[in-house]
Protein backbone atom coordinates (compact mmCIF):
# COMPACT_ATOMS: atom_id res chain seq x y z
CA UNK A 1 0.00 0.00 0.00
CA UNK A 2 1.18 3.33 -1.23
CA UNK A 3 0.65 4.82 2.29
CA UNK A 4 1.71 8.72 1.55
CA UNK A 5 -0.45 8.77 -1.27
CA UNK A 6 -3.44 7.05 1.07
CA UNK A 7 -3.10 9.89 3.49
CA UNK A 8 -2.46 12.91 0.90
CA UNK A 9 -5.85 11.37 -1.00
CA UNK A 10 -8.04 11.54 2.31
CA UNK A 11 -6.31 15.15 3.22
CA UNK A 12 -7.76 16.56 -0.05
CA UNK A 13 -11.24 15.02 0.56
CA UNK A 14 -11.23 17.50 3.73
CA UNK A 15 -9.68 20.12 1.16
CA UNK A 16 -12.75 19.77 -1.29
CA UNK A 17 -15.37 19.51 1.61
CA UNK A 18 -14.48 22.37 3.19
CA UNK A 19 -13.43 20.84 6.51
CA UNK A 20 -9.48 20.87 6.57
CA UNK A 21 -8.57 22.37 9.57
CA UNK A 22 -6.30 25.22 9.43
CA UNK A 23 -4.43 26.60 12.43
CA UNK A 24 -4.36 30.07 13.47
CA UNK A 25 -0.59 30.93 14.94
CA UNK A 26 -1.71 33.03 17.47
CA UNK A 27 0.76 34.68 20.05
CA UNK A 28 -1.86 36.02 22.65
CA UNK A 29 -0.43 39.10 24.40
CA UNK A 30 -0.13 39.30 28.08
CA UNK A 31 -2.72 42.11 29.98
CA UNK A 32 -4.10 42.96 26.42
CA UNK A 33 -6.93 39.74 26.46
CA UNK A 34 -8.45 39.22 23.76
CA UNK A 35 -5.71 40.97 21.55
CA UNK A 36 -3.55 38.14 19.51
CA UNK A 37 -0.67 38.41 17.17
CA UNK A 38 -1.59 36.41 14.02
CA UNK A 39 1.85 35.20 12.63
CA UNK A 40 1.49 34.46 8.87
CA UNK A 41 4.45 33.42 7.12
CA UNK A 42 6.73 36.75 7.49
CA UNK A 43 4.04 38.81 8.48
CA UNK A 44 2.40 39.75 11.91
CA UNK A 45 -1.01 40.94 12.41
CA UNK A 46 -2.68 42.35 15.54
CA UNK A 47 -6.09 40.45 15.63
CA UNK A 48 -8.64 39.91 18.04
CA UNK A 49 -9.71 37.21 19.18
CA UNK A 50 -13.67 36.38 19.11
CA UNK A 51 -13.63 32.48 19.98
CA UNK A 52 -11.24 31.39 23.26
CA UNK A 53 -12.28 29.21 25.89
CA UNK A 54 -10.54 31.49 28.25
CA UNK A 55 -13.75 32.35 28.73
CA UNK A 56 -13.29 34.84 31.62
CA UNK A 57 -9.69 36.00 30.38
CA UNK A 58 -8.29 34.01 33.57
CA UNK A 59 -5.19 33.02 31.77
CA UNK A 60 -4.12 36.92 31.52
CA UNK A 61 -5.52 37.73 35.23
CA UNK A 62 -2.51 38.51 37.58
CA UNK A 63 -3.92 36.19 40.54
CA UNK A 64 -3.38 33.36 38.07
CA UNK A 65 -0.09 34.81 37.15
CA UNK A 66 1.33 35.50 39.88
CA UNK A 67 0.47 32.43 41.39
CA UNK A 68 2.00 30.48 38.67
CA UNK A 69 5.42 32.74 39.33
CA UNK A 70 5.41 32.10 42.33
CA UNK A 71 4.99 28.11 42.44
CA UNK A 72 8.08 28.47 39.11
CA UNK A 73 10.16 30.07 41.82
CA UNK A 74 9.45 27.64 44.34
CA UNK A 75 8.85 24.14 42.57
CA UNK A 76 10.84 24.51 39.47
CA UNK A 77 8.92 23.56 35.93
CA UNK A 78 7.64 20.02 36.17
CA UNK A 79 5.67 17.87 38.77
CA UNK A 80 8.98 15.13 38.38
CA UNK A 81 6.61 11.82 37.69
CA UNK A 82 3.24 10.31 38.20
CA UNK A 83 0.97 11.19 41.09
CA UNK A 84 2.05 7.97 42.49
CA UNK A 85 5.64 8.33 42.12
CA UNK A 86 6.61 11.44 43.42
CA UNK A 87 4.38 13.83 41.10
CA UNK A 88 2.14 14.62 43.80
CA UNK A 89 2.93 17.85 44.87
CA UNK A 90 1.38 20.19 47.72
CA UNK A 91 -0.22 22.36 44.72
CA UNK A 92 -2.11 19.70 43.79
CA UNK A 93 -3.29 18.73 46.73
CA UNK A 94 -4.69 22.26 47.92
CA UNK A 95 -6.28 22.96 44.05
CA UNK A 96 -8.51 19.28 44.80
CA UNK A 97 -9.18 20.76 48.17
CA UNK A 98 -10.42 23.83 46.71
CA UNK A 99 -12.28 21.83 43.81
CA UNK A 100 -14.10 19.90 46.12
CA UNK A 101 -15.15 22.73 47.92
CA UNK A 102 -16.50 24.68 44.69
CA UNK A 103 -18.65 21.62 43.85
CA UNK A 104 -20.36 20.84 47.84
CA UNK A 105 -18.58 17.07 47.61
CA UNK A 106 -15.90 15.48 49.78
CA UNK A 107 -12.98 14.87 47.35
CA UNK A 108 -12.01 15.79 43.99
CA UNK A 109 -9.38 14.07 41.84
CA UNK A 110 -7.26 15.97 38.95
CA UNK A 111 -6.59 15.11 35.50
CA UNK A 112 -4.52 16.30 33.00
CA UNK A 113 -7.25 17.00 30.70
CA UNK A 114 -11.14 17.42 30.75
CA UNK A 115 -11.16 15.31 27.89
CA UNK A 116 -8.69 12.70 29.87
CA UNK A 117 -10.93 12.83 33.21
CA UNK A 118 -14.23 12.25 31.12
CA UNK A 119 -12.35 9.32 30.01
CA UNK A 120 -10.78 8.03 32.92
CA UNK A 121 -13.49 8.51 34.95
CA UNK A 122 -16.22 7.16 33.07
CA UNK A 123 -14.05 4.34 30.97
CA UNK A 124 -13.25 3.20 35.22
CA UNK A 125 -16.93 3.53 36.58
CA UNK A 126 -18.54 1.74 33.45
CA UNK A 127 -15.81 -1.28 33.24
CA UNK A 128 -15.68 -2.13 36.89
CA UNK A 129 -19.21 -1.86 38.65
CA UNK A 130 -20.52 -4.95 37.70
CA UNK A 131 -23.46 -5.31 35.23
CA UNK A 132 -23.61 -0.98 34.79
CA UNK A 133 -25.68 0.13 32.08
CA UNK A 134 -24.85 3.82 30.68
CA UNK A 135 -27.53 6.18 29.65
CA UNK A 136 -25.73 8.59 27.60
CA UNK A 137 -27.70 12.04 26.18
CA UNK A 138 -26.89 12.04 22.39
CA UNK A 139 -25.11 15.37 22.01
CA UNK A 140 -22.43 14.69 24.87
CA UNK A 141 -18.54 15.28 24.03
CA UNK A 142 -17.06 12.56 22.25
CA UNK A 143 -14.72 12.46 25.36
CA UNK A 144 -17.64 11.06 27.39
CA UNK A 145 -18.51 8.56 24.36
CA UNK A 146 -14.95 7.53 24.01
CA UNK A 147 -14.85 6.34 27.93
CA UNK A 148 -18.44 5.11 27.87
CA UNK A 149 -16.97 2.91 24.42
CA UNK A 150 -13.46 2.13 26.03
CA UNK A 151 -15.78 0.51 29.28
CA UNK A 152 -17.48 -1.70 27.14
CA UNK A 153 -20.58 -1.82 29.16
CA UNK A 154 -23.70 -1.66 27.33
CA UNK A 155 -24.72 1.70 26.28
CA UNK A 156 -28.29 3.71 25.99
CA UNK A 157 -28.50 6.96 24.08
CA UNK A 158 -31.35 8.77 25.13
CA UNK A 159 -32.70 11.93 22.58
CA UNK A 160 -31.07 14.77 23.64
CA UNK A 161 -31.86 17.05 26.82
CA UNK A 162 -35.28 14.74 26.39
CA UNK A 163 -36.20 13.94 29.98
CA UNK A 164 -39.41 11.78 28.86
CA UNK A 165 -37.30 9.26 26.40
CA UNK A 166 -34.53 8.99 29.59
CA UNK A 167 -37.14 7.80 31.59
CA UNK A 168 -38.34 5.40 29.25
CA UNK A 169 -35.24 4.15 28.51
CA UNK A 170 -34.64 3.45 32.03
CA UNK A 171 -38.06 2.03 32.58
CA UNK A 172 -37.13 -0.59 29.74
CA UNK A 173 -33.71 -2.13 32.07
CA UNK A 174 -33.84 -4.48 34.91
CA UNK A 175 -34.70 -2.66 37.92
CA UNK A 176 -31.91 -4.39 39.50
CA UNK A 177 -29.67 -3.25 37.07
CA UNK A 178 -26.94 -0.37 38.22
CA UNK A 179 -27.25 2.50 36.25
CA UNK A 180 -25.58 6.18 35.28
CA UNK A 181 -26.94 8.73 33.49
CA UNK A 182 -23.93 10.49 32.00
CA UNK A 183 -25.04 14.51 30.44
CA UNK A 184 -23.67 17.76 30.18
CA UNK A 185 -25.03 20.75 31.24
CA UNK A 186 -24.00 23.21 28.78
CA UNK A 187 -23.34 22.21 25.30
CA UNK A 188 -20.43 23.50 23.60
CA UNK A 189 -22.05 24.05 19.85
CA UNK A 190 -25.80 25.05 20.47
CA UNK A 191 -25.19 26.33 24.07
CA UNK A 192 -28.33 24.85 25.59
CA UNK A 193 -28.68 24.23 28.71
CA UNK A 194 -29.94 20.78 30.37
CA UNK A 195 -33.10 20.13 32.28
CA UNK A 196 -30.57 19.12 35.37
CA UNK A 197 -33.47 18.99 38.30
CA UNK A 198 -35.78 16.66 36.04
CA UNK A 199 -32.58 14.45 35.18
CA UNK A 200 -31.80 13.77 39.09
CA UNK A 201 -35.44 13.05 39.28
CA UNK A 202 -35.37 10.11 36.91
CA UNK A 203 -32.17 9.13 38.42
CA UNK A 204 -33.64 8.73 41.46
CA UNK A 205 -36.75 7.31 40.11
CA UNK A 206 -34.58 4.43 38.88
CA UNK A 207 -31.71 4.30 41.64
CA UNK A 208 -29.23 5.86 38.94
CA UNK A 209 -26.15 7.44 39.34
CA UNK A 210 -25.39 10.75 37.65
CA UNK A 211 -22.01 12.06 35.79
CA UNK A 212 -22.87 15.75 35.02
CA UNK A 213 -20.08 17.20 32.77
CA UNK A 214 -19.93 20.91 33.49
CA UNK A 215 -16.78 21.74 31.43
CA UNK A 216 -18.64 24.84 29.52
CA UNK A 217 -20.19 26.00 32.87
CA UNK A 218 -17.38 26.22 35.94
CA UNK A 219 -16.59 29.77 36.94
CA UNK A 220 -19.63 31.04 34.44
CA UNK A 221 -22.30 30.44 36.42
CA UNK A 222 -23.64 29.70 40.05
CA UNK A 223 -22.92 32.87 43.21
CA UNK A 224 -19.09 31.23 42.81
CA UNK A 225 -18.57 29.94 39.99
CA UNK A 226 -19.74 25.90 40.62
CA UNK A 227 -21.83 25.62 37.25
CA UNK A 228 -25.37 25.57 36.34
CA UNK A 229 -26.04 23.04 39.43
CA UNK A 230 -24.77 25.44 41.41
CA UNK A 231 -26.60 28.13 39.91
CA UNK A 232 -29.75 25.71 40.91
CA UNK A 233 -29.32 24.42 43.96
CA UNK A 234 -28.67 20.95 42.54
CA UNK A 235 -24.98 19.95 43.37
CA UNK A 236 -25.98 17.69 46.41
CA UNK A 237 -28.15 15.75 43.81
CA UNK A 238 -25.36 14.75 41.65
CA UNK A 239 -22.81 12.19 42.39
CA UNK A 240 -20.10 12.93 39.88
CA UNK A 241 -19.47 16.46 38.77
CA UNK A 242 -16.97 16.78 36.23
CA UNK A 243 -14.97 20.01 34.95
CA UNK A 244 -12.22 21.69 33.46
CA UNK A 245 -9.65 24.12 34.64
CA UNK A 246 -8.34 24.85 30.87
CA UNK A 247 -11.73 27.77 30.17
CA UNK A 248 -13.08 29.75 32.19
CA UNK A 249 -10.33 29.19 34.79
CA UNK A 250 -8.01 29.65 32.06
CA UNK A 251 -5.12 27.00 33.11
CA UNK A 252 -5.32 23.65 31.73
CA UNK A 253 -6.24 19.95 33.11
CA UNK A 254 -9.65 18.38 34.19
CA UNK A 255 -10.85 16.88 37.46
CA UNK A 256 -13.92 14.65 38.72
CA UNK A 257 -15.79 16.04 42.37
CA UNK A 258 -17.71 13.33 44.47
CA UNK A 259 -17.22 11.41 47.32
CA UNK A 260 -14.29 10.15 48.70
CA UNK A 261 -15.11 6.78 47.90
CA UNK A 262 -15.64 7.72 44.61
CA UNK A 263 -12.63 9.45 43.69
CA UNK A 264 -10.22 6.77 45.60
CA UNK A 265 -11.98 4.64 43.63
CA UNK A 266 -10.68 6.47 40.15
CA UNK A 267 -7.54 7.37 41.70
CA UNK A 268 -7.15 3.39 42.38
CA UNK A 269 -8.29 1.88 38.90
CA UNK A 270 -8.27 4.36 36.37
CA UNK A 271 -5.23 3.80 33.81
CA UNK A 272 -5.39 7.39 32.69
CA UNK A 273 -4.57 9.05 35.77
CA UNK A 274 -2.29 6.52 37.02
CA UNK A 275 0.30 5.91 34.48
CA UNK A 276 0.21 9.96 33.45
CA UNK A 277 2.81 12.61 34.39
CA UNK A 278 1.25 15.26 37.06
CA UNK A 279 0.19 18.59 35.83
CA UNK A 280 2.99 21.35 36.62
CA UNK A 281 2.57 22.71 40.06
CA UNK A 282 2.51 26.04 38.19
CA UNK A 283 -0.41 25.14 36.57
CA UNK A 284 -1.99 23.61 39.80
CA UNK A 285 -1.06 26.66 41.57
CA UNK A 286 -2.84 28.83 38.71
CA UNK A 287 -5.49 27.37 38.93
CA UNK A 288 -6.36 27.22 42.27
CA UNK A 289 -5.99 31.13 42.30
CA UNK A 290 -8.39 31.74 39.80
CA UNK A 291 -10.57 29.06 41.31
CA UNK A 292 -10.26 31.12 44.36
CA UNK A 293 -10.75 34.59 42.12
CA UNK A 294 -14.03 33.48 41.02
CA UNK A 295 -15.16 32.13 44.09
CA UNK A 296 -15.35 35.92 45.44
CA UNK A 297 -16.05 37.70 42.27
CA UNK A 298 -19.14 38.41 40.20
CA UNK A 299 -17.35 41.16 38.16
CA UNK A 300 -16.33 38.83 35.36
CA UNK A 301 -19.06 36.95 34.96
CA UNK A 302 -21.36 40.19 34.66
CA UNK A 303 -19.25 42.02 32.28
CA UNK A 304 -19.43 38.74 29.88
CA UNK A 305 -23.37 38.86 30.21
CA UNK A 306 -23.61 42.10 29.24
CA UNK A 307 -21.49 41.46 26.39
CA UNK A 308 -23.68 38.55 25.49
CA UNK A 309 -26.51 40.12 25.40
CA UNK A 310 -24.94 43.08 23.13
CA UNK A 311 -24.01 40.68 20.57
CA UNK A 312 -26.95 38.85 20.55
CA UNK A 313 -29.12 42.17 20.51
CA UNK A 314 -26.96 43.40 17.21
CA UNK A 315 -27.14 40.06 15.63
CA UNK A 316 -30.57 40.44 16.23
CA UNK A 317 -31.00 43.77 14.40
CA UNK A 318 -29.01 43.03 11.61
CA UNK A 319 -31.12 39.67 11.03
CA UNK A 320 -27.72 37.71 11.54
CA UNK A 321 -28.89 34.00 12.02
CA UNK A 322 -28.29 32.91 15.48
CA UNK A 323 -28.90 29.70 17.85
CA UNK A 324 -30.71 31.65 21.03
CA UNK A 325 -29.96 29.84 23.88
CA UNK A 326 -29.77 30.76 27.56
CA UNK A 327 -25.68 30.41 27.77
CA UNK A 328 -22.92 32.45 26.98
CA UNK A 329 -21.90 30.76 23.52
CA UNK A 330 -23.39 32.36 20.66
CA UNK A 331 -23.53 30.49 17.43
CA UNK A 332 -23.58 32.10 14.29
CA UNK A 333 -25.44 29.64 11.50
CA UNK A 334 -23.63 29.45 8.49
CA UNK A 335 -25.17 26.11 7.12
CA UNK A 336 -22.36 25.64 4.60
CA UNK A 337 -18.75 23.99 5.11
CA UNK A 338 -16.63 26.04 2.55
CA UNK A 339 -18.97 29.20 3.45
CA UNK A 340 -18.03 28.92 7.02
CA UNK A 341 -14.51 28.60 6.39
CA UNK A 342 -14.45 31.80 3.40
CA UNK A 343 -16.18 33.74 5.94
CA UNK A 344 -13.72 32.97 9.26
CA UNK A 345 -10.51 33.15 6.64
CA UNK A 346 -12.28 36.98 5.22
CA UNK A 347 -12.91 37.92 9.22
CA UNK A 348 -8.96 37.39 9.95
CA UNK A 349 -7.19 38.53 6.62
CA UNK A 350 -9.44 41.59 6.03
CA UNK A 351 -10.53 42.96 9.80
CA UNK A 352 -8.11 41.74 11.74
CA UNK A 353 -11.01 39.05 13.38
CA UNK A 354 -10.44 35.66 14.62
CA UNK A 355 -13.79 33.34 14.79
CA UNK A 356 -12.46 29.42 13.66
CA UNK A 357 -15.52 28.16 11.70
CA UNK A 358 -16.96 24.98 12.95
CA UNK A 359 -17.58 22.12 10.74
CA UNK A 360 -18.40 18.33 10.68
CA UNK A 361 -17.72 16.04 12.20
CA UNK A 362 -18.08 18.72 15.15
CA UNK A 363 -21.64 19.54 14.33
CA UNK A 364 -23.52 17.92 11.46
CA UNK A 365 -23.50 18.48 7.93
CA UNK A 366 -25.50 21.75 6.88
CA UNK A 367 -25.03 23.06 10.79
CA UNK A 368 -21.74 25.07 9.94
CA UNK A 369 -21.42 27.50 12.27
CA UNK A 370 -18.93 30.30 13.75
CA UNK A 371 -18.73 30.15 17.37
CA UNK A 372 -18.41 33.37 19.31
CA UNK A 373 -17.70 34.01 22.87
CA UNK A 374 -17.83 37.26 24.09
CA UNK A 375 -15.47 37.74 26.92
CA UNK A 376 -15.91 40.23 30.12
CA UNK A 377 -12.60 42.17 28.19
CA UNK A 378 -13.94 42.78 24.85
CA UNK A 379 -14.84 46.35 24.27
CA UNK A 380 -17.79 48.15 22.71
CA UNK A 381 -15.48 49.04 20.21
CA UNK A 382 -14.48 45.00 19.30
CA UNK A 383 -18.46 44.62 19.35
CA UNK A 384 -18.63 47.42 16.64
CA UNK A 385 -15.83 46.04 15.01
CA UNK A 386 -17.37 42.35 14.95
CA UNK A 387 -20.84 43.00 13.99
CA UNK A 388 -19.71 45.83 11.39
CA UNK A 389 -17.43 43.16 9.61
CA UNK A 390 -20.31 40.23 10.06
CA UNK A 391 -22.66 42.77 8.29
CA UNK A 392 -20.38 43.12 5.50
CA UNK A 393 -19.79 39.75 4.70
CA UNK A 394 -23.53 38.96 5.38
CA UNK A 395 -24.28 41.39 2.81
CA UNK A 396 -21.62 40.02 0.32
CA UNK A 397 -22.52 36.51 0.67
CA UNK A 398 -26.31 37.29 0.16
CA UNK A 399 -25.72 39.85 -3.11
CA UNK A 400 -23.52 36.78 -4.60
CA UNK A 401 -26.49 34.38 -4.28
CA UNK A 402 -28.55 36.43 -5.63
CA UNK A 403 -26.53 36.72 -8.84
CA UNK A 404 -25.43 33.40 -8.70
Amino acid sequence: MNFEAYFQHELDALREAGNYRVFADLKRQQGAFPKAAWHKEDDVKDVTVWCSNDYLGMGQHPATLAAMKEAIDTCGAGAGGTRNISGTNHYHVLLELELADLHGKEAALLFTSGYVSNWAALGTLASRIPNLEVFSDADNHASMIEGIRHSRAPKRIWKHNDVEDLDRRLSMSDPDTPKLIAFESVYSMDGDIAPIAEICDVADKHGAMTYLDEVHAVGLYGPRGGGIAEREGLMDRLTVIEGTLGKAFGVMGGYISASERLCDFVRSFASGFIFTTALPPAVAAGAAASIRHLKESELERHHQRRNVAALRERLDAMGIPHLHNESHIVPVMVGDAKKCKFISDLLLENYGIYVQPINYPTVPKGTERLRITPSPLHTGADLDALTAALSELWSQCALSRAVA
